[in-house]
């Protein structure tokens, strides 16, 4: 394809905000009839590469389709979690990612122009007899890195991966669904064409046009209110934190956030109210007396700054009543919607893939039933319930709708300063953490006795380990498909299981951080599934109850 000429430009030479990609004529759009894909996946924003990529490393071959042919404009999502960036590790740009992004941990919140008080997502948890200062985590909680820096890292993964087809200027205009595939039309500029998919995810954003052709809605709450995101570019020294306003002297009765990005730009919010014109907010003249009030109250009066993009935005806090429909799948902003505080979007939207990439890949393969696919609506349908609990709360406590709303916020906020028991209660968005899937069918129950909170349906901790003399972490250990996690020496019978056996034998858990997060002891066994989730876990574990865990996870 033409678009994969990008692989070849070295970084510093491409300008993300600016890449095209070509569009090319495919030999589908000649066939006497249309060509059958195993996987269709619409939309190749964050969520649709990163599950074109893994499922492709699990070697299903992916059409992706795009009505596009550049990176997303502006930043856009620019949170992106500790979870998420782990699941970037094993997709491939991880790191790349964490180089080039805004790492941070620390938030502050103000009220007025006085600071409540500060939180750390990550805080050290070494037990005593660890050195304190080694890293005990491969990722921060966070990194600010704008959203066509990680489009452009994940189609630069992509295209290293043959099995993965991106046809840009490929719009679906309509489909057709059928007991055993499902029919796309697509419209590019040379003419419409035809191919059918086993199997098609929608990821096509939160206006999604596969959603409307299926005659298919989401459910929720809009909020009453706007605010103005403003991408400036400034030459500030701050230290690298999350800083949120209640109520500042700079933009009274309002909200503010402030975070840094990569290349020297900010993202500033302003909360603005609901009646005010948007058109006219978003204008420079407007956005320029903001800024420049909020860099007087921070000292930084001498401070030059550029606007870049801007946009002003209201919001949903909704989902579809149901992410799976036969062989059509949702993901993403396609399928659940949250406020953009609490950076819950784009990161709950590559846990979708990550969820759904194994599972997929196994009914594609003939490895597991098409039923498992009812785990990944189940599983992440709960997910996004609790992400729009959390973004509900936050939500209400940043823009009270009542006076007695607003008292009782004040209220908060003013104990807060002096009282730990009032900081509990402050919401500037509670950030986002991955779920932890009770209740999933995947779950094998737990007949022994454990403390902490790798539960089975828990995301796996990281920690960090010493593997033949060299320094690596736990993580990046695991196999890609199911993981036994032994503490100790593996049993005999561990050799006759289809999977990957890791286990953590004298010398390599150097700093106990292993053992304390999964509350291990010598012959403490946990079942990974291939997204890193804890699917079960035994003191004393047999050859049979293993197989019985992972024909559950698998649906077999």
């Amino acid at each position: 394809m033409g678009s994969r000429d990008t692989t070849s430009v070295g970084e510093s030479s491409v300008n993300y905000q600016t890449l095209e990609f070509t569009y090319q004529a495919s030999q589908d759009q000649t066939a006497p009839t249309p060509v059958r894909h195993p996987v269709v996946i619409v939309g190749a924003g964050p969520v649709g590469l990163s599950l074109a990529i893994d499922m492709a490393q699990r070697g299903v071959k992916v059409l992706l389709l795009d009505n596009d042919h550049k990176l997303s404009s502006g930043s856009r999502a620019i949170c992106f979690a500790k979870r998420t960036l782990e699941i970037f590790d094993r997709l491939g740009p991880g790191e790349r990612m964490v180089r080039k992004g805004v790492s941070w941990n620390v938030g502050r919140v103000y009220f007025k122009d006085e600071p409540v008080y500060s939180f750390n997502l990550l805080p050290d948890v070494a037990p005593a007899s660890a050195t304190q200062t080694e890293p005990t985590q491969a990722r921060p909680a966070f990194i600010n890195l704008q959203q066509y820096y990680v489009e452009g890292y994940l189609i630069e993964r992509a295209l290293e991966l043959p099995l993965i087809d991106i046809r840009w200027c490929n719009t679906v205009t309509g489909l057709n669904r059928h007991s055993d595939h499902t029919e796309l039309n697509i419209d590019t500029p040379d003419g419409a064409y035809t191919v059918h998919a086993d199997y098609m995810v929608a990821c096509d954003g939160s206006r999604s046009p596969l959603r409307a052709m299926m005659g298919l809605e989401t459910e929720g709450r809009v909020f009453r209110d706007r605010f103005l995101i403003a991408d400036v570019r400034m030459d500030v020294s701050l230290p690298e934190e999350r800083r949120f306003w209640f109520d500042p002297p700079f933009h009274p009765k309002q909200s503010v956030l402030l975070h840094k990005q990569a290349d020297s730009m900010w993202r500033i919010d302003f909360q603005l109210g609901w009646d005010a014109d948007p058109e006219a907010e978003k204008q420079p003249e407007r956005i320029a007396p903001r800024v420049r009030a909020l860099l007087d109250s921070m000292g930084a009066a001498d401070v030059g700054f550029t606007i870049g993009w801007a946009s002003v935005y209201t919001f949903a806090c909704q989902r579809m009543q149901s992410f799976r429909h036969s062989r059509v799948l949702f993901a993403g902003d396609a399928a659940h919607g949250v406020s953009p505080f609490g950076a819950r979007g784009a990161n709950s939207g590559v846990q979708d893939a990550d969820n759904l990439g194994w599972k997929l890949a196994r009914v594609v393969q003939g490895k597991s039933p098409a039923s498992l696919l009812d785990s990944y609506a189940f599983e992440r349908e709960y997910a996004a319930d609790e992400n729009i609990l959390n973004s509900t709360r936050a939500t209400d406590f940043i823009t009270p709708k009542s006076e007695v709303s607003a008292l009782f916020r004040d209220a908060v906020l003013a104990l807060s300063r002096r009282y730990p028991f009032a900081r509990r209660v402050v919401n500037s968005g509670r950030l986002s953490v991955p779920s932890t899937l009770i209740g999933s069918a995947l779950n094998t129950a737990d007949v022994d006795e454990f403390s902490g909170s790798m539960v089975p349906g828990a995301p796996a901790l990281d920690a960090p380990l010493v593997w033949a003399g060299r320094r690596t972490w736990l993580l990046r250990e695991l196999g890609a498909d199911f993981t036994l996690l032994v503490f100790g020496t593996a049993p005999d019978w561990a050799a006759n299981l289809k999977l990957k056996v890791l286990a953590i034998e004298s010398g390599v858990d150097t700093s106990c951080h292993a053992k304390q997060r999964y509350d291990a002891r010598p012959g403490t066994v946990y079942l990974l599934r291939p997204d890193q989730h804890v699917c079960a876990r035994w003191r004393t574990p047999t050859h049979a109850a293993v197989q019985n865990a992972i024909a559950k996870a698998t649906a077999c």
